[in-house]
């Protein structure tokens, strides 16, 4: 059977593209920058001037920079805040759609995940990774799991912990490991640079709601049957 769709906006090196893979969809990415890594049919195009009506599913991953706490950082740049736009050209391209960002971005009724509901992590250390989803259909929330487990984090080209002697403020790298390998571990990703994976998302959150989206795309057809009947 042929895989219906998904459109990856904003796609960076494809931690979206593989969930939406393991849960049924062909990712098809798009960046306004070279991705090489990016494991899935790639095009290179600014977002904004695409029509994605077609598709099954469309992922929007805006740059999320401009809702992160690091916007009020002293000699911060500034970013675009694109959420706005892209919602209002997901909803005029009546396709089910997904927007994806930090916490604190403004999105609509978003489902929360993290990584602990995912058994996220490298042994004694759980990846938290916590992102919004703005979905244009239901997903569920699964529970969190972090057993008070201290966080490993991976961000900035790093991977960093905050636990026992090696904590200090903002973190501090794990010493005399291979932190590519950490970093890969924590995130289920064994694709990307260390760089990659500081914007990336674990493919573990776009598989869980790629899985909610078809489940809700049968059921729409399930009902439009119905009636039609």
């Amino acid at each position: 059977m042929m895989r219906p769709l998904a459109i990856d906006l904003f796609c960076g090196a494809g931690g979206v593209a593989e969930g939406l893979y393991r849960a049924g969809y062909q990712p098809i990415g798009v960046d306004i920058n070279p991705q090489k890594n990016y494991p899935f049919p790639f095009v290179q195009a600014d977002v904004m001037n695409l029509s994605f009506a077609k598709f099954a599913l469309a992922w929007a991953s805006p740059p999320c920079q401009g809702y992160s706490d690091m916007q009020h950082a002293p000699g911060a740049k500034e970013h675009p805040r694109l959420i706005e736009q892209v919602r209002n050209k997901l909803i005029r391209a009546k396709v089910p759609y997904v927007i994806e960002n930090v916490m604190g971005a403004p999105l609509v009724n978003p489902t929360v995940l993290c990584g602990c509901q995912f058994g996220l992590g490298v042994d004694g250390f759980r990846l938290e990774r916590k992102r919004q989803f703005e979905c244009s259909f239901p997903v569920d929330q699964p529970q969190c799991n972090d057993h008070g487990l201290p966080v490993i984090g991976v961000y900035g080209g790093h991977v960093r912990c905050r636990s026992g002697k090696f904590w200090r403020k903002g973190g501090a790298d794990f010493p005399n490991h291979d932190k590519p390998a950490l970093a890969k571990q924590a995130m289920g990703i064994d694709w990307m640079t260390m760089n990659e994976m500081s914007q990336a998302i674990p493919p573990a959150f776009s598989e869980h709601i790629g899985r909610a989206a078809l489940a809700a795309a049968r059921w729409d057809f399930h009902l439009n049957r119905e009636a039609a009947e």
